[in-house]
C-alpha cells in the first residue's frame, strides 16, 4: 500500500507560521463570498489546521468584524428569498446547512412568513405556469405543489395557491377539494434536476 500524497496546499504550508496560514485560508475564502464561522472552521479542519490555531484565527476575525454570523444569516435570508423564492422552512434548512447557530437563524427569520410568503408563492407559480402550457392540469398541479414544497412552503398553502392560479377546483374532480396525493413532495433543499428546486 502506498502512502497518501500530501496535497499541494499542505506541502506549501508546511514551513510557514500556522496562524498566518490559517488567516490566509480564511481571508481567501472571505474574498470569494461571505461565510459563516462554521463554514470557515470546516475549511480549516479540512486543510489540517490545528484546532487551537483555527479557534484563535476565527476569534480574531470575529473581533475585527470579518466574521459576523448575524449579518451573514440576514444576507442569506434576503438573497435566498429574492433569488430562489425560498419560504421560511426552506430558509431555515439553508441556514442550518451553512452552519448558522439556531438562535442566529431564528433572529434572521423573525420577519419572514405570512402575506409575503404567500405573495412569493404566487409569483413563483405564475412564472413556472407559463412554461407548462401543454401539460395536463393534474400534472401541472402536482409539479407546482411539489416545487413549492421543495422551497419550504407548507403543503396547505401550496395547494391553495396552485389551485387558485390554475383557475378552479373543477380540474380536481378525482380529488375532493384539493385532496390530491402529495406524498411524493420532497423536503426543502432537495433538487430534482428539473430547475424547480
Amino acid at each position: 500500500m502506498t502512502a497518501p500524497v500530501p496535497s499541494p496546499h499542505r506541502q506549501a504550508d508546511a514551513g510557514r507560521d500556522p496562524v498566518g496560514v490559517a488567516r490566509e485560508i480564511c481571508l481567501r475564502q472571505l474574498a470569494v463570498r461571505a461565510r459563516s464561522r462554521a463554514e470557515l472552521a470546516g475549511t480549516l479542519r479540512r486543510r489540517g489546521v490545528a484546532d487551537d490555531v483555527a479557534e484563535a484565527v476565527l476569534e480574531r476575525l470575529t473581533a475585527v468584524g470579518l466574521i459576523d454570523d448575524d449579518a451573514f444569516a440576514t444576507a442569506v435570508v434576503s438573497s435566498a428569498r429574492e433569488n430562489r423564492g425560498l419560504a421560511r422552512r426552506g430558509l431555515a434548512v439553508e441556514l442550518r446547512r451553512r452552519g448558522v447557530d439556531d438562535d442566529v437563524a431564528a433572529a434572521a427569520l423573525a420577519d419572514v412568513g405570512g402575506a409575503d410568503e404567500e405573495a412569493t408563492a404566487r409569483e413563483l407559480v405564475a412564472r413556472r405556469l407559463r412554461t407548462m402550457a401543454g401539460l395536463d392540469r393534474q400534472v401541472q398541479l402536482r409539479r407546482l405543489v411539489a416545487m413549492l414544497g421543495r422551497k419550504g412552503y407548507p403543503t396547505e398553502l401550496a395547494v391553495r395557491v396552485v389551485t387558485e392560479l390554475l383557475g378552479s377546483e373543477r380540474d380536481l374532480d378525482d380529488h375532493p377539494a384539493g385532496a390530491a396525493d402529495f406524498s411524493d413532495i420532497d423536503e426543502p433543499g432537495h433538487r430534482d434536476g428539473n430547475g424547480d428546486g
